[in-house]
């Protein structure tokens, strides 16, 4: 199986990408959402460590939000919860999927929590940052202070850039990034 990991800024396209590739996709942020609403005992540890911010099952991004806001040292405190079990679905995804000949990892930390693989083929999305804020800002229910804290959490985009296996530019038209994936889908078939 070989494992294609997407990176980039946050709001550069990279589910978007992911999905082009039409291979079974880990989509780790589906994943954390579908957890905050489902596994009780993930609410049970959430609350037990901030009982004040925390209410009723299941939890509510504005109770995280707020976590995250008030101390932003708290995201590092949640990721140390949830990234356990996340990297415990990759995991499953990855057995469930293991005769599969490519499977998409679309893990916004996969560089910085160590969750690739020096056979992973990873990809970068690179994006105008103009176009990412303008992309970021038609979001429903965004704040921009959290989208800051949680950029200062990931290793710089150069450092992310230069342990890709190959860059895509993004300039957010459909046409150019089918072509682009299939241009990478004929290297890695070499």
């Amino acid at each position: 199986m070989i494992r294609i990991g997407i990176v980039g800024e946050i709001g550069s396209g990279k589910t978007f990408f992911a999905k082009l590739f039409k291979f079974p996709i880990f989509d780790a942020d589906r994943v954390v959402s579908r957890l905050y609403k489902e596994d009780i005992n993930l609410f049970s540890i959430i609350k037990k460590k901030f009982p004040k911010e925390v209410g009723s099952f299941p939890i509510k991004k504005e109770e995280l939000l707020k976590i995250i806001l008030n101390q932003p040292q708290n995201l590092k405190a949640l990721g140390r919860i949830i990234h356990p079990k996340v990297r415990k679905k990759m995991n499953d995804f990855l057995k469930v999927n293991k005769k599969k000949k490519f499977v998409v990892l679309d893990v916004p930390l996969l560089l910085e929590n160590k969750l690739n693989t020096k056979r992973d083929i990873i990809i970068f999305i690179e994006s105008d940052k103009k176009k990412i804020k303008q992309k970021i800002k038609k979001r429903k229910n965004i704040n921009l202070k959290l989208i800051s804290i949680l950029k200062r959490n990931q290793i710089p985009l150069k450092l992310k850039k230069k342990k890709a296996t190959f860059v895509i530019k993004n300039n957010f038209i459909t046409k150019t990034a089918k072509k682009n994936v299939k241009l990478i889908l004929k290297k890695i078939h070499k």
